[in-house]
């Protein structure tokens, strides 16, 4: 039996307190040695009769780790004669810095003990929890190499990192009111708001009815109490689209229904804002008019701390930024930005390395993949390359594949703005920093003037890289499976390999080659984006009728305008032709009066799927017809009979079954489309993604109806369905290609 050796352990080993482990397990069970950091693994030197014991223990590891290989080396010696934690060098750059993660239960006990060292201390954390990503300048993970390094630690918090015995053994974010970041409250103008307990002091502000910027872990927020919704919009200029909550945990069944699953996210570690349905639809209108509503519980011992000093059960809690853009992570930008938004400022003096902005969930499926669930890292063997994908243009993140693990970025936003862009360039940068520059592949979406695509091309000559453009739908379909499926995807926009715009495709394939079988109807888009943001432009595009024609000048439209309309479509102008399943929904939602101007991203079909709950849908007749060798479903048919039926409604509970019975029609014939072409092909799968799959009603009766048909059914729950998926997929696509050709 061996008694000794050499164990070298590489996977997600940086930041979960796996030195600490080593050493506790070690000392118990008589192993004497040493551990290391080394860049993205753990060394171990290790000598003692229970070596096997020892060995089985430390490639389990603590619960945050996440282990890729343990490799066992012999080790002669010499050993010392006790077990110790060795400085830390480079090494190897196989893993990566975990997300940050929400205080701890135990943390949270000691925050609120009175008379503890920890009572009534905001940044409070131990190995188990705390800021991670979000602090971290570079690997291995030592305090010198993060935003901490700011503040040496106090002789007591030095004495715990020292000890064995405690929690925060080893823990690089030990820090207390003596010695760790300090809180600030600031007025609009700048001036500090003297007051012994700030965190005390901003919550009577917010019950008083202030608005509060917040600094938190990876960037601002803007809260405020429910009585200040309307307010807080009016400041923002954002009347309609909903905000988030953090919420009391004994009070958020109280307004919502809340499944044992979405609590358990809730109480997770990771604490994403969960979309969940309100128990009323109509009810907190003022923050949410949809019939759902965005909860997160608090994450931070600051947020804990503010809950309990406030009368209210719940606050908004809204990123300080515009949608799209990135996170406010200074101060000084923070009050040059917000001081018309926010009346007082509550912030720290620990630099926030990484922004990161909240993660969001619905249903199970991930909406933003951000705070507490990335960096994701997934196994995934695509070959020796290594590849950078760049991601799309809107709700774009990145995603680097090296040594059999694909790491994705947090959340970057819409990459056409330039500060966006900036970090979009800045997220590439961190990412090579911590897991190693140069890539051998360079993978971007087919559009070619993305700035995501002009930047690929730019890092293509540094690196020499090879360069893959890869089709926005294929790659929402190789994010789901790396199997041959028949492909759905649904969604706003995505460059078509024709030159259109696409949004309602289905394919046969893999990521090695998808071929496009199905789509929905291609329709005009008058006006191009101005169709996107007045959907009665789609409406007309899809349907120009005088009935049409009518509604629209029943609604205020002069008869200049109508005209106009209808020499641009029938001349052909500024017209952009698309298969696009949100644009549909766009036309059908302003249709029936639930949204004649969008101000946010898929405000239109949001609003109509809320609208439809409640309603009744009926089976209405499918219209398919054959393009080219592709089925193709007529959308036409379904707006036309939508029309129709809105005609016979007599009250607004006739319109939400329209509204119910169009959703429901949409999805059967898009299932009707991947169903005839499984059958065609003899292919058993079939794969959905797309923002469109948010909706529970077209999701599951795509699912109801592909199941029926005896077909099996995939979607991935470990990506988002919209955007956020994007990067990944190209990565999967790239690297199938690259394996290929070699």
């Amino acid at each position: 039996m061996r008694r000794s050796g050499r164990i070298k352990i590489r996977g997600i080993v940086q930041g979960v307190g796996f030195r600490p482990f080593v050493y506790a397990t070690a000392k118990k069970l008589g192993i004497v040695g040493f551990v290391k950091n080394r860049g993205s693994e753990v060394e171990i030197q290790a000598h003692g009769d229970r070596f096997e014991e020892f060995l089985a223990a430390v490639s389990r590891g603590p619960p945050m780790a996440e282990i890729d290989s343990v490799e066992v080396l012999s080790d002669p010696g010499p050993f010392p004669d006790t077990f110790l934690i060795a400085e830390s060098d480079r090494g190897s750059l196989s893993g990566m810095i975990p997300p940050d993660i929400a205080t701890c239960a135990e943390c949270i006990r000691d925050i609120g003990t009175p008379g503890g060292r920890y009572a009534g201390y905001w940044a409070t954390s131990c190995v188990n929890c705390g800021p991670r990503y979000s602090i971290i300048r570079d690997l291995p993970y030592d305090r010198e190499r993060t935003s901490m390094a700011a503040f040496p630690p106090c002789p007591a918090c030095a004495g715990e990192y020292g000890d064995p015995s405690s929690r925060r053994h080893h823990a690089q974010t030990i820090a207390c009111a003596a010695c760790g970041p300090a809180l600030r409250l600031l007025d609009a103008s700048g001036k500090e708001v003297p007051s012994p307990d700030v965190i005390r002091e901003t919550a009577r502000l917010l019950d008083a009815g202030s608005i509060v910027a917040i600094r938190g872990i990876g960037g601002f927020h803007l809260a405020c109490t429910e009585e200040l919704a309307g307010e807080l919009k009016r400041r923002l200029g954002r009347q309609e689209q909903p905000f988030a909550v953090m919420v009391r945990p004994d009070h958020v069944e109280r307004i919502a229904f809340v499944s044992p699953e979405e609590m358990a996210a809730l109480q997770g570690h990771e604490r994403p804002i969960v979309v969940l349905e309100k128990r009323d639809p109509e009810a907190h209108a003022t923050i949410s008019n949809l019939h759902t509503i965005g909860c997160m519980f608090p994450y931070t011992g600051l947020h804990h701390l503010l809950f309990s000093h406030l009368a209210h059960p719940l606050l908004i809690m809204t990123s300080a930024n515009l949608p799209g853009y990135p996170m406010i992570t200074e101060i000084d930008v923070a009050m040059a930005k917000l001081h018309d938004m926010a009346d007082f400022f509550l912030t720290h003096n620990r630099a926030i390395v990484n922004r990161c902005d909240d993660s969001v969930v619905r249903d199970g499926f991930i909406i933003r993949l951000s705070r507490g669930l990335a960096p994701k890292r997934t196994r995934i063997d695509l070959g020796d390359a290594s590849i950078l994908a760049v991601g799309p243009e809107l709700n774009a993140n990145v995603t680097v594949y090296r040594q059999g693990f694909c790491t994705t970025s947090p959340h970057v936003g819409n990459v056409r703005n330039p500060q966006t862009y900036a970090y979009h360039q800045e997220t590439i940068a961190t990412l090579c920093r911590f897991l190693g520059e140069g890539f051998e592949v360079i993978a971007h979406d087919a559009h070619p003037q993305f700035l995501s695509t002009r930047y690929a091309r730019e890092l293509s000559h540094r690196w020499d890289a090879t360069l893959v453009p890869v089709q926005h739908h294929q790659a929402h379909i190789a994010a789901t499976t790396r199997e041959e499926c028949i492909g759905i995807a649904i969604d706003g926009v995505g460059y078509g390999t024709d030159g259109t715009v696409w949004g309602g495709e289905v394919f046969a394939g893999s990521p090695a080659g998808y071929e496009r079988v199905g789509h929905l109807e291609v329709v005009p888009m008058p006006g191009g984006d101005l169709a996107t943001r007045f959907p009665e432009r789609m409406l007309y595009g899809i349907l120009p009728v005088p009935e049409v024609t009518a509604l629209l000048a029943a609604r205020g439209w002069t008869d200049v305008e109508i005209t106009f309309l209808e020499t641009q479509l029938g001349r052909n102008l500024n017209v952009v032709p698309t298969s696009s399943t949100g644009r549909v929904l766009d036309a059908v939602s302003a249709l029936l009066g639930v949204c004649r101007e969008r101000t946010y991203d898929g405000e239109p079909a949001m609003k109509l799927e809320s609208f439809a709950t409640g309603g009744k849908a009926v089976p209405w007749d499918l219209v398919y017809r054959s393009d080219g060798g592709r089925e193709v479903l007529s959308t036409r048919a379904l707006v036309k009979r939508a029309l129709s039926e809105a005609g016979k409604a007599g009250d607004r509970a006739g319109l939400r079954s329209v509204a119910a019975s169009f959703q429901f029609n949409l999805a059967r014939g898009i299932a009707g489309l991947a169903i005839h072409a499984a059958q065609e092909r003899g292919i058993p799968l079939v794969a959905l993604s797309g923002g469109v799959a948010y909706n529970r009603s077209i999701r599951e009766t795509i699912r109801a109806e592909v199941t029926k048909a005896g077909l099996a059914f995939h979607m991935n729950r470990g990506y988002p369905l919209g955007d956020g998926c994007i990067s990944y997929g190209q990565c999967i696509v790239a690297g199938t290609l690259e394996r290929e050709g070699s």
